[in-house]
């Protein structure tokens, strides 16, 4: 499978996963709770993945309008579990038709890490970056429900 591909499916199923975990909070109050030490809600996580995502695929890959407002997406509240779900669902309906097209072996536009990167290896980092926080998401719904896993979307 080519790497474009893999690309494709590995973002198609994460951005899935993220919105089902969103959905799986018990109460659209439970999603901007945080636990002891922790600075950020899951709701605050999944803003900051979507303006992660908009920022780097959308507008510097795509070429799709956006500002990013960075600071809010740690200090917004109050958005609805399926709010927040849309809004990953719909930055992934983004992601995947502009990763699709995208030059891997080009220079990424922008040197975010303090060295030049190819876009295959800044689309990478950005997968690892999701998953991350996934994880920091699903960690914040067991703590603060009591809930276990849940069933995730797979390939």
């Amino acid at each position: 499978m080519a790497l474009h591909s893999e690309l494709i499916s590995l973002f198609t199923r994460d951005l899935r996963r993220v919105a089902q975990e969103i959905a799986a909070f018990p109460t659209d109050e439970s999603l901007w709770q945080t636990a002891p030490g922790v600075t950020n809600s899951a709701g605050n996580l999944a803003l900051h993945l979507e303006g992660n995502l908009r920022e780097y695929i959308g507008r510097q890959l795509g070429g799709i309008a956006y500002t990013r407002q960075r600071p809010l997406e740690f200090s917004s509240t109050g958005l609805t579990r399926a709010e927040v779900a849309a809004r990953i669902d719909a930055v992934r309906e983004t992601v995947i038709p502009t990763l699709a097209t995208a030059d891997l072996d080009a220079l990424f536009p922008e040197n975010v890490l303090g060295q030049p990167l190819t876009t295959g290896q800044f689309v990478l980092h950005l997968l690892g970056h999701l998953n991350y926080h996934l994880g920091q998401i699903d960690y914040l719904r067991r703590m603060n429900t009591s809930d276990g896993a849940i069933q995730l979307a797979g390939f």
